[in-house]
């Protein structure tokens, strides 16, 4: 079995050295670190996990905390793929937690030592982890925010934000009533935290804008519930009302709906989704949306999280940092 004794006899360097150089305590020449590098390449070494966590006292394991079940795994998993990859960039693994375990899974990830970090996703707006959360010995990043961090940092879209965009874009196309078809049933009565920063960002916009403004919701599951809120939505938005839709899940359904009743987005109507843009680009038409950017907020949380970690680093000053959405018109909105 290769060691760093090896690395370090073909690299010509002390074992230490190698040892600074893959745990980056130290600083170290560039030249040094090339040599060190291409001895780890060159004998395919891999350095033993346990060794490594007994003598820096760190796991070099990063916690994820993900939902338990999602009826939209397209949006969550962009989150769960740029968070491994910037893991592994700092040579970290990523030890998934389902939130089924509430907060006793919060304490025995830190309890037992099982990861340096955790990153906790599906946020409620009263959330009963978060003061178990703040308690830990060990950083915790939430993608999402909470009524209350209870000074944690946290990391997610601008939902308001989002929402204005969706208002600004339905107005600039003509509409003067504007409806949103909202959340499930289940995500409005856990209380999730974006689904009323979303509805504070159209209700305000339409507000000045001088428009009507419409929720449907909580929308019920299924098909009929998708056709329910179809019907509710051009019963209260009239003949040409312009739709936002905030569930990605529900906007292919409603889509669908709509052209079943002889209406088709982009030429009656107009319809907003909020999404990712690999969806909206899926779906059937193409949808404008105001982009989630699950990967820059991934990537924002994990460049907290590892400066948390460092202890060169001087700690981030911000607590709460909402990344910006883009619009991206597509076919379903009407010119303008």
């Amino acid at each position: 079995m290769v060691t760093s004794k090896d690395v370090a006899r073909v690299a010509g360097v002390s074992q230490s050295t190698v040892s600074y150089v893959m745990s980056g305590r130290r600083p170290i020449s560039e030249e040094t670190r090339r040599r060190v590098e291409a001895a780890i390449e060159q004998l395919t070494y891999q350095p033993n996990a346990g060794a490594r966590a007994l003598a820096s006292q760190r796991t070099r394991v990063v916690g994820l905390v993900v939902p338990f079940e999602t009826h939209d795994n397209s949006g969550l998993l962009p989150f769960i793929e740029t968070i491994a990859a910037c893991a592994r960039e700092q040579d970290h693994d990523v030890l998934l937690v389902t939130a089924d375990e509430g907060a006793a899974g919060l304490s025995r990830l830190a309890g037992r030592s099982l990861c340096d970090a955790i990153v906790m996703m599906d946020i409620e707006a009263a959330d009963d982890r978060i003061p178990v959360a703040a308690a830990l010995s060990v950083p915790v990043i939430l993608i999402g925010v909470p009524d209350d961090p209870a000074g944690l940092h946290c990391v997610d879209l601008d939902f308001a934000l989002a929402g204005r965009m969706a208002v600004d874009e339905l107005v600039a196309c003509g509409h003067r009533r504007i409806v949103q078809i909202g959340h499930s049933v289940a995500d409005v009565e856990r209380g999730v935290n974006y689904v009323g920063r979303f509805l504070s960002g159209t209700t305000a916009a339409a507000a000045e804008h001088g428009v009507d403004h419409h929720l449907v919701a909580p929308v019920a599951a299924g098909r009929a519930g998708i056709a329910a809120a179809v019907d509710e939505a051009l019963a209260v938005g009239g003949e040409r009302p312009g739709i936002t839709i905030p569930h990605s899940g529900a906007i292919q359904q409603v889509l669908q709906e709509l052209h079943e009743r002889g209406l088709d987005a982009g030429r009656d109507l107009s319809v907003v989704g909020l999404c990712t843009d690999v969806v909206a680009e899926a779906m059937i038409p193409p949808v404008s949306n105001v982009s989630m950017e699950p990967r820059d907020v991934s990537r924002r949380a994990m460049q907290i999280l590892f400066r948390l970690l460092d202890r060169t680093e001087q700690r981030p000053a911000g607590r709460v940092e909402l990344v910006a959405p883009r619009m991206t018109l597509r076919r379903t909105t009407l010119p303008h």
